[in-house]
C-alpha cells in the first residue's frame, strides 16, 4: 500500500519505474475494471515487465464505469463537463490527499510558494456546475496564497479588469488563471500591458467560439495582455497530476507523473520520440482509480521527457482497444 507521500518523494526515473511496475501490479489485482481489460488483451503482472507493456485503460471506460482499486469510501467523485446529452466521465477518489498532495507540490515544483502570488480565475464554466476537479485544486490555491485580493470571477470582467491592473501595477506576482474562452472575452474589452502577472490557460473553448491552433490563440493572448509568453495547465477529471507549459506549449510533469505515445492504428505499440500519435498519461498519484490512461489527445513527446499536445481525436479516428467494450 502507498501513501501520498510515497508518490510525491519520487525524484528519479528509476523510482518512478519501479514504483509504476508495483501500482501495475496493485491495481491489476484490486480493480476489476482494469484486470478485465488487461485479461482481454491477454496481460498480466506474469508477462508485463515494463512500462512499455502496461496497458493503457481507455479514458472513455470513465463514462460508464466505476474505476477504483480500492474499497474504501468516496471522499469526492469529480465529473467533467461533458456536452449536453453525453455521458460524462466520474472519477471517484477515495482518498483526496493524493490529489492535494500532486497539485500543491506539482505547482511548487514549476512556480514556487503559492503564498508568493495573489491568484486570479476566471473559470465561468467550471464555476457554473458542481463536480469539477479543476476548481477544487484553484480553490485550494486561492486559499494557499493568503491574499486578500485572491478569488474567483465568474463573469464580472469589469472588476477583474480593475483588480488586475491595481495588482500589476503594484508589482504583486499575479497568476492569473483562466479557462481560454474567457481569457478572450477579457481581451475584446480591455488590452493589458502586464508586468508582473502570469496568464494560464486551461483549455476549452467549451463551443464559445471556434477552435484555434495553439500558436495562434497564445499569440492572440499574448498581444492582448502584453506578456510575453502564455502559461498552460494540462489536467483533466480522470487525473490528479497536472502537467505545466510555462510557455511554447510545451509541457513538463512532476517527478510522479509521464506520458507515453502509442500509434494511433495500433493503441498496444508506443512509439519512438518525435512521433504524433496517441497521449497514454501515468499518473502514479492516480494511485486508487487507475494510474495508466489512453486519452483521446494526440501529441508528440521529446528525448528531455517534455511534451506537446497537438489536438484531439475525433470518433472516426478511435481504433483498436478504445472501441473494445467490458460486459
Amino acid at each position: 500500500m502507498f501513501t501520498a507521500e510515497d508518490i510525491i518523494s519520487i525524484h528519479t526515473t528509476k523510482e518512478f519505474h519501479k514504483t509504476a511496475m508495483k501500482i501495475f501490479r496493485y491495481q491489476f489485482e484490486h480493480n476489476e475494471v482494469y484486470q478485465k481489460y488487461c485479461l482481454l488483451l491477454q496481460k498480466d503482472p506474469s508477462n508485463v515487465r515494463h512500462l512499455t507493456e502496461i496497458p493503457f485503460l481507455p479514458i472513455e471506460f470513465f463514462k460508464s464505469k466505476e474505476i477504483l482499486s480500492s474499497i474504501e469510501p468516496i471522499q469526492e467523485t469529480f465529473t467533467s463537463s461533458g456536452t449536453t446529452g453525453l455521458a460524462t466521465s466520474k472519477h471517484h477518489v477515495t482518498d483526496l490527499s493524493f490529489y492535494e498532495y500532486s497539485f500543491r507540490n506539482g505547482f511548487s515544483k514549476f512556480y514556487g510558494n503559492i503564498e508568493d502570488y495573489t491568484v486570479l480565475a476566471l473559470l465561468p464554466s467550471y464555476l457554473e456546475r458542481d463536480g469539477s476537479s479543476l476548481i477544487y485544486m484553484v480553490n485550494d490555491l486561492i486559499e494557499g496564497s493568503n491574499h486578500p485580493d485572491s478569488g474567483f470571477y465568474l463573469n464580472d470582467y469589469e472588476a477583474l479588469t480593475k483588480k488586475l491592473i491595481e495588482l500589476d501595477s503594484d508589482g504583486q506576482n499575479v497568476l492569473l488563471i483562466g479557462v481560454t474562452y474567457a481569457l478572450f472575452d477579457l481581451i475584446e474589452l480591455q488590452k493589458f500591458e502586464l508586468k508582473n502577472t502570469i496568464v494560464m490557460e486551461t483549455g476549452g473553448m467549451k463551443g464559445k467560439r471556434k477552435e484555434m491552433i495553439r500558436e495562434e490563440l497564445h499569440q492572440i493572448l499574448s498581444e492582448g495582455f502584453g506578456v510575453p509568453k502564455i502559461h498552460s495547465e494540462y489536467g483533466m477529471t480522470e487525473l490528479l497530476s497536472q502537467a505545466y507549459s510555462l510557455g511554447d506549449g510545451i509541457f513538463e510533469c512532476p517527478p510522479w507523473m509521464d506520458i507515453l505515445i502509442r500509434d494511433t492504428e495500433d493503441p498496444l505499440t508506443i512509439l519512438e520520440d518525435e512521433k504524433t500519435g496517441g497521449i497514454n498519461v501515468i499518473d502514479l498519484a492516480n494511485f486508487n482509480s487507475c494510474s495508466f490512461i489512453a486519452t483521446q489527445d494526440l501529441g508528440k513527446k521529446y528525448p528531455d521527457y517534455s511534451f506537446e499536445v497537438l489536438g484531439r481525436f475525433d470518433n472516426s479516428d478511435i481504433r483498436g482497444c478504445n472501441l473494445m467494450v467490458l460486459e
